[in-house]
């Protein structure tokens, strides 16, 4: 009989393994990124920012030993992502995992929303998300080595947050759930896995900033644990999924919420 023992640490392991993150300047995104590289893999480092946020995770990774790129792209554009793919691939091999986490975020009450608002925030957090697996997928699938693919969603596709008018945010987020479960199907029998994983309140630089300080208290005080996670949180679930220890997970929804939608 195999030895269970001596083998169970290895299935989280990712050491060998090629991995793209999108988002990965800031974030939830880049501290992802970043927890890919301290299990094993080298990793692409996508993101548009202009700042120095993109360096900051690559200097990380360095000192984990592991290699990165760093790619400027935009989600929106089907031809940007194939090329991000292409030099993934030539400067650090066949992609194996990605992980999805480039999104935005705002509010306005429905009645008032403009056009604008609603459509830039579809385009990048559900076309975006579309138009990244579509392209990691055809890698995968045409190097036959299957791989893993997870999307970051939102607690916010499975419930409506009290007191936040994001009509458009929330029904992007139930999009990506429902993308992901829909895609885990049609590339279930050729060696891919698609999961999502779904954050509550997070500790993000987003949802830190002072003016934020007194809904960041409503967001902690409505949690069953009592706090925001902390973007450390998200690595963790991240990397189950993506790692063979997930082997058998595919379409799966994990939600990270501090208990939040049991309530």
């Amino acid at each position: 009989m195999e030895d269970i023992t001596l083998n169970a640490p290895k299935m989280f392991d990712l050491s060998g393994r090629v991995a793209l993150v999108t988002g990965a300047g800031s974030g939830i995104g880049q501290r992802i990124a970043m927890g890919l590289a301290q299990c094993g893999a080298d990793v692409a480092l996508l993101d548009r920012r202009t700042d120095d946020g993109v360096a900051q995770t690559a200097a990380f990774i360095a000192k984990t030993g592991r290699k990165s790129v760093q790619i400027a792209a935009d989600v929106t554009s089907g031809s940007a992502l194939a090329e991000a793919v292409r030099q993934t691939e030539t400067e650090l091999g066949p992609l194996r995992l990605a992980l999805n986490a480039a999104g935005i975020a705002n509010a306005a009450p429905c009645e008032e929303m403009e056009e604008d608002q609603y459509q830039t925030l579809m385009d990048i957090n559900m076309k975006g998300v579309w138009l990244s697996c579509q392209a990691q997928a055809r890698a995968m699938l045409a190097h036959g080595q299957g791989g893993s693919i997870v999307n970051i969603a939102s607690m916010s596709g499975v419930i409506v947050n009290r007191g936040l008018n994001q009509v458009h945010y929330n029904a992007s987020k139930a999009g990506v759930i429902h993308m992901s479960k829909s895609m885990a199907m049609e590339w279930v029998d050729r060696g891919i896995r698609v999961n999502s994983v779904s954050p509550g309140y997070t500790a993000t630089p987003m949802n830190t900033r002072p003016e934020m300080l007194h809904q960041t208290k409503d967001f902690e005080s409505q949690t069953p644990l009592q706090r925001m996670a902390s973007v450390d949180e998200m690595v963790g679930p991240a990397v189950f999924l993506l790692s063979d220890a997930a082997s058998y997970c595919t379409g799966v929804d994990l939600l990270v919420d501090g208990g939040f939608c049991c309530w």
